[in-house]
């Protein structure tokens, strides 16, 4: 995402966090620009039912929670980390004069936003009105594009995840994939999934 030369010329911090250790809440006010250096992380919403729903996944050199921070509003989702992470924090204000003195970040940034709105409006639809084979397909094929793979891809998922992501029970998801692997859709490989 952002060079780390330039996050350090504006004095962003390097702070540590251990796996299952939270970065922030859901409701929290965003004061921070977050970009991983090393690690996983997951953003995440319960339901009333204490259900998890995964907005997302985010790793090394990837950056996270930026949306409020152009609106002044609480963070939407939960952020907490899957391993052990390094993380880059600048503050809200050294954020923005950051892409005010280095337009071409200001641009990367917008076109990794512009990426997740979509990516978030499929899964919306998804959620609305399709069924359980096309929910699936539709994330697993996201995740294989924004690898930029063209060859058998492996998924990186677990079927908790992908349930997690899809809003779908997890038995629902092993026998979905084990019905679109009869339907010669997806490829399974000693209980590895491949497109």
């Amino acid at each position: 995402m952002i060079p780390i030369a330039i996050l350090e010329e504006y004095e962003a911090s390097l702070k540590s966090y251990t796996k299952d250790q939270v970065v922030f809440r859901e409701h929290e006010q965003a004061q921070f620009y977050y970009q991983i250096k090393t690690g996983k992380l997951k953003m995440f919403n319960h339901s009333e039912d204490g259900k998890a729903f995964i907005q997302g996944f985010f790793e090394s050199g990837k950056s996270f929670g930026e949306p409020p921070l152009f609106q002044d509003s609480n963070y939407p989702a939960c952020a907490q980390c899957i391993t052990d992470c390094s993380i880059y924090i600048l503050p809200k204000e050294r954020f923005f004069s950051l892409l005010k003195n280095h337009p071409k970040e200001h641009l990367k940034i917008t076109k990794t936003l512009s990426k997740r709105m979509i990516y978030k409006s499929k899964i919306i639809q998804e959620l609305s009105i399709h069924p359980p084979e096309h929910r699936i397909l539709t994330l697993l094929n996201h995740f294989k594009e924004t690898a930029n793979s063209t060859d058998l891809y492996e998924v990186q998922l677990t079927r908790q995840q992908i349930s997690d992501m899809t809003g779908l029970r997890v038995e629902t998801v092993i026998r979905t994939i084990k019905q679109l692997e009869k339907d010669h859709k997806l490829i399974l490989k000693r209980h590895k999934v491949f497109l």
